[in-house]
């Protein structure tokens, strides 16, 4: 399911006190009950929400509007906002947009394509529009794509104070491990850091240096860690969202780590943020953060009988 939490900016002073607790359901109807996997926000400058989810519904893209971050949301049947994710991928399985306004006024799409030459991979692809909703028009070449490593995914755009540009996103090491949980739990554990790579803010894609690692999984992460998407508050703290565990188990979460800079060094927090059995969610993660008001929100997604759906969740 997919859930949104409003957070006050005065949780956000050291990786330990971003609260679990106190935390109360506010509906035992999902926000949003379709198919929507691997979900991001965006409240575009007009006043309207979107979200943007991988593959599902038959859309490559999906694209569903709100009222806010928390309620009314809609799937728009008859927009596919990336119906080409280009020659470089398959065509099929596009995962985890994220899309972020650049100055200039126009609209990048980061997002996840199956590889054509190696389709037991993904990676990163880039794609602009002057729509939020598009249709988005792919880059020729991906944006992040070292095979040998396992290629990459589950890319999201950073703006921060000074009005620099990043892009996070997972090598995806699991994908070339050995077996186990995700693929990658058997010996020798491949690593699945999580990089930042600094972009052009005008067209959100043109890199400028290498990226550098900002956080990478551990044993007690289990197979990996993805899913990245920070958020800076006011006070300066940078923090890092991300999740551990196997998406495809119980294990999976919704977790952070917090730093006084952007390229780190991060530290965890001491348990994750939401996990298994909190307001009865199974395998919760991928969050994406947004400021909203005065304080700030998350949306993610967990299991649901459509597959991965939204829930509104408030916090105290």
């Amino acid at each position: 399911m997919l859930a949104a939490i409003a957070l006050s900016s005065s949780h956000f002073v050291v990786a330990s006190v971003i609260p679990h607790k106190p935390l109360r359901r506010s509906g035992e109807d999902p926000v949003f009950d379709e198919d929507f996997p691997d979900p991001s926000v965006l409240l575009d400058r007009d006043g309207t929400w979107y979200a943007f989810g991988t593959t599902s519904n038959g859309k490559q893209i999906q694209v569903a509007v709100g009222g806010n971050l928390y309620q009314g949301w809609a799937l728009l049947d008859d927009v596919d906002a990336l119906p080409d994710p280009g020659n470089w991928t398959t065509g099929r399985n596009t995962w985890a947009p994220d899309v972020h306004q650049t100055p200039n006024g126009t609209y990048v799409m980061y997002y996840s394509g199956e590889v054509a030459a190696d389709s037991r991979h993904h990676c990163i692809g880039a794609a602009v529009s002057d729509k939020a909703m598009g249709p988005y028009v792919a880059s020729d070449e991906p944006f992040a794509c070292d095979l040998d490593a396992g290629g990459a995914i589950d890319a999201s755009g950073f703006e921060d104070a000074d009005g620099k540009q990043y892009v996070l996103y997972k090598v995806d090491g699991n994908s070339v491990g050995h077996g186990g949980s995700c693929g990658n739990t058997n010996e020798p554990i491949v690593p699945t850091p999580i990089m930042l790579q600094e972009v052009d803010p005008d067209d959100g894609m043109t890199k400028i240096g290498d990226p550098v690692t900002v956080l990478d999984r551990t044993d007690d992460d289990g197979p990996l860690v993805e899913a990245p998407n920070m958020l800076r508050s006011e006070d300066g703290l940078y923090i890092l969202f991300f999740s551990s565990g196997c998406y495809l188990e119980s294990s999976y979460n919704v977790n952070y780590a917090t730093s006084d800079s952007v390229k780190g060094p991060f530290e965890r927090a001491a348990r994750p943020m939401i996990r298994t059995g909190d307001f009865s969610l199974q395998a919760p993660g991928g969050a994406t953060a947004v400021h909203v008001d005065d304080g700030f929100g998350i949306s993610f997604h967990a299991n649901c009988p459509q597959g991965r759906c939204m829930v509104k969740v408030d916090i105290d």
